[in-house]
C-alpha cells in the first residue's frame, strides 16, 4: 500500500495556532482593493480571444489574489486556461465538468476560501475610518442583540 501524504492531506494550517506559530506559518495579506498594476496581454495566451475573454481576464486581474500573480508569471497561462474554461461553461449547453474545471482552476489561483489558505493568502482587513459614519441603515449587534431595533 502507497504510503506519504496527498497535496490536500491532513487538516490545514490555521494562522495562529500554537503549532502554525511553531512552524512560523503565517498567511501573506493581499490588499482588499485588488490590484491596479499592468496586466499581461491575454492574447499571448489565447490568440483567438474574443470579448468575453477579455473582459473577464480584465475583471480576474482586478481581484486581491492578482497583487500576487503579478509577481508569479508561471501562474498566467492557468489564468488565461479559467478565462477560456468560463466562457465555455457560460454556453447553453456546457457540460457540468466544465464546471468543475473551474471550480479546480480558481481552487488553484485562490479565488476560493480554500484555494486562498492552501496558496498561504489572506484578503487583508479593510482599513476602518473612526470618522466613518455607519450606514443608517444598519443596526449595531449590540443593540440588535439586546433587543432594539
Amino acid at each position: 500500500m502507497a504510503r506519504g501524504g496527498h497535496a490536500h492531506s491532513g487538516p490545514p494550517p490555521v494562522e495562529g495556532s500554537r503549532t502554525s506559530e511553531r512552524k512560523g506559518y503565517s498567511l501573506t495579506a493581499l490588499p482588499p482593493a485588488g490590484y491596479d498594476g499592468d496586466v499581461p496581454a491575454l492574447k499571448d495566451f489565447l490568440p483567438d480571444a474574443t470579448a468575453r475573454h477579455l473582459a473577464i481576464w480584465a475583471r480576474e486581474w482586478t481581484t486581491p489574489q492578482a497583487c500576487a500573480w503579478s509577481q508569479e508569471s508561471w501562474r498566467w497561462p492557468t489564468i488565461a486556461s479559467l478565462v477560456m474554461w468560463v466562457v465555455r461553461s457560460e454556453a447553453d449547453d456546457a457540460a457540468a465538468s466544465i464546471a468543475t474545471n473551474v471550480r479546480q482552476l480558481r481552487d488553484d489561483l485562490g479565488l476560493s476560501r480554500a484555494g486562498l489558505a492552501h496558496n498561504g493568502w489572506k484578503i487583508a482587513e479593510p482599513p476602518k475610518g473612526d470618522d466613518e459614519p455607519a450606514p443608517s441603515n444598519v443596526t449595531d449587534i449590540k443593540t440588535r442583540l439586546a433587543g432594539g431595533a
